[in-house]
């Protein structure tokens, strides 16, 4: 009878110690990645760099494609897309892609963000996607910019990850004087008007007016010859100066910023290099999903679309037929089972920890509002694919049908008329500035990325 039930069980119970040590290694590999990626700009950066290892070359519109070519190319620096030319007919196969997301929530300068007050100088932030602010108060960040200069010239700079460089705070109230706050609910304790990063307290000698404002302004031209006006033409984001590091005496699991969702960005990337398909294989890495993938760079824009009409276009076939035969794993995490707050789950509709990928048919909120909601064909086929190269997977819901839910950009690939499904690492803590991962579920990820791909 046990054959008839469904049964999720830990990835741990049955495997070898050369499998351990394989998916031991791959997480080492992730955890480098994690800490050199942690804006979208530098997702790019690296993904490049990784890209033109395993033999891929720039791409532009208009360059001629063949058979067998490994090509990458940047969307205004904040998006990628890496594919692989194969054998088979586009028009009948199509294209087997892979899209996640390479921004992550995080705290945005303001353009005129340099104030100075209570003998303290602050940079002003705005929060970027969905953050429970509180969580920012008190932790160590690092600020990663490019800063535009008058002239055209941009300077790109990091101040807060190496072990000697100062890192950036944002003060909380001490509990003594906090009572009031305490009694109302936890996103009511700090505005996002509080939100200011502490930069500087030292005041420049015989300056009569913002003596500590003009000592950080003239460190920034001194160092980086940037003035407060080039403030203004610049992308800075305050983020985590934190590691990623193993969690757990025996090392199972992984804590870090921006899992959500560079885990699966990096599964499926090494899936890409290591896979070995006669089909037509795609990643496309976005950037603004946290915020509704939006803008140029974001799921909703004409990248995805433009390429695969380019790549129609090389090869003389019709791009919607391409598309109708095409299929895209929307690579997302989703959220774990945390004991610690039960009732936010339905416990057989939930993902576990350590017991591989999972699969999410539909998403949205309430009654499945704003979702995909993959076909059934469309979950057999990828079942299929799993059970036929021994991929440990799963599925599970977000949470309670009504208590709320989360997007991926699903819905945009799918109104493309490509068959879609949501499949993703399970996370702890997901959107907090120090996320947690099982290394199994992410080793499981990337065996089922490859398998799609084959």
């Amino acid at each position: 009878m046990e054959n008839l039930m469904y049964k999720k069980s830990n990835m741990y119970n049955d495997i070898s110690k050369k499998k351990a040590k394989e998916i031991d290694d791959f997480a080492r590999l992730y955890m480098s990645f994690l800490d050199k990626t942690k804006t979208e700009r530098e997702g790019c950066l690296h993904a490049t760099t990784l890209a033109e290892k395993c033999g891929y070359k720039p791409f532009e519109f208009g360059q001629k494609l063949k058979v067998g070519d490994k090509r990458y190319i940047v969307g205004h620096n904040k998006a990628i897309f890496l594919f692989k030319i194969g054998k088979n007919d586009l028009a009948k196969n199509g294209i087997k892609i892979i899209g996640a997301h390479i921004d992550s929530p995080r705290l945005d300068l303001k353009p005129n963000p340099v104030f100075e007050d209570g003998q303290i100088c602050y940079f002003k932030t705005h929060y970027y996607g969905g953050i429970k602010k509180f969580h920012y108060l008190t932790i160590p960040l690092a600020l990663h910019g490019v800063v535009v200069k008058a002239n055209g010239e941009k300077v790109d700079f990091v101040v807060g990850e190496k072990e000697d460089d100062p890192v950036f705070y944002i003060s909380d109230l001490l509990p003594h004087l906090s009572r009031a706050l305490e009694q109302t609910q936890g996103k009511e304790i700090v505005s996002g008007e509080q939100l200011n990063l502490i930069v500087g307290g030292k005041a420049l000698k015989d300056c009569k007016v913002d003596a500590i404002k003009s000592g950080i302004l003239k460190y920034l031209n001194d160092n980086y010859q940037i003035t407060e006006t080039d403030l203004i033409t610049s992308e800075i984001c305050a983020v985590p100066a934190i590691k990623a590091r193993e969690v757990g005496f025996d090392r199972a699991f992984i804590s870090g910023y921006g899992q959500d969702d560079k885990s699966c960005a990096f599964s499926a990337l090494q899936a890409l290099f290591d896979c070995n398909s006669n089909d037509t294989v795609m990643v496309a890495l976005f950037d603004k999903e946290e915020i509704g993938s939006e803008g140029n760079t974001g799921a909703q824009s004409k990248l995805l679309e433009d390429l695969i009409d380019e790549i129609c276009e090389n090869f003389n076939c019709s791009s919607r037929k391409v598309r109708m035969a095409s299929q895209c794993l929307s690579a997302d995490v989703t959220s774990a089972y945390d004991p610690n707050f039960k009732n936010a789950f339905d416990y057989k509709n939930v993902s576990m920890l350590s017991c591989g990928v999972s699969i999410k048919k539909y998403g949205g909120v309430g009654g499945k509002s704003g979702s995909n909601d993959a076909s059934a064909e469309l979950v057999g086929s990828l079942r299929q694919k799993m059970d036929r190269d021994g991929v440990v997977w799963q599925t599970g819901e977000l949470g309670k049908v009504d208590i709320g839910s989360g997007g991926t950009i699903a819905k945009f690939i799918a109104k493309l008329n490509i068959d879609t499904i949501d499949i993703g690492i399970p996370v702890l803590s997901m959107h907090a500035p120090n996320e947690l991962i099982s290394k199994a579920d992410l080793y499981s990820a990337y065996s089922a990325f490859k398998a799609f791909f084959n």
